[in-house]
């Protein structure tokens, strides 16, 4: 494992989990909300962000977390492991609810600018419906050959798995 994709829904703790692993493993860790997030949740264009992804890309050894499914064929010619933390929604909803009532004001340092955390029902109608909307795509995505794929459904067996690191 050197070049490893952490997805799944928001809430679901990708970057709490990228961040252990990432330790562990003594990968460098990119968070695409870094590459993608400009000050005042302004965000980088497509073409911007693409060009950030692939100088991450081509590095020898990484951790990636994040979604933005547009990405996700383009990360999967150069990763050699996909982690999917395929999560139910309700867990998903108390994780950003829980992240908001934590950080609310405050810019997490996982963020690309100054985003400040805010409750936004949009984004949690997003949330809400992530699994419906994505988990037929992803799966279908990641069925391939040459990549490992490590589904978590519950904290439990990530607790187990980085144990085991």
């Amino acid at each position: 494992m050197e070049r490893i994709i952490i997805i799944g829904g928001n809430g679901c703790g990708k970057t709490t989990f990228s961040k252990e692993i990432s330790s562990k493993l003594n990968l460098p860790l990119i968070h695409l909300d870094t590459l993608y997030w400009r000050d005042n949740w302004q965000n980088a264009s497509n073409d911007e962000f693409d060009e950030l992804l692939l100088r991450e890309l081509i590095k020898p050894r990484w951790i990636m977390d994040g979604n933005f499914g547009r990405t996700i064929p383009l990360r999967l010619k150069y990763c050699d492991t996909v982690i999917y933390m395929d999560f139910p929604r309700i867990k998903c909803i108390y994780g950003v609810i829980e992240r908001v009532i934590k950080n609310y004001g405050k810019s997490r340092s996982d963020m690309g600018g100054y985003c400040p955390e805010k409750f936004d029902f949009k984004f949690l109608k997003s949330v809400w419906n992530f699994n419906k909307n994505n988990r037929k795509r992803y799966y279908a995505m990641m069925n391939t050959d040459n990549i490992k794929i490590v589904i978590f459904k519950n904290h439990k067996k990530i607790r187990e798995f980085i144990k085991r690191l």
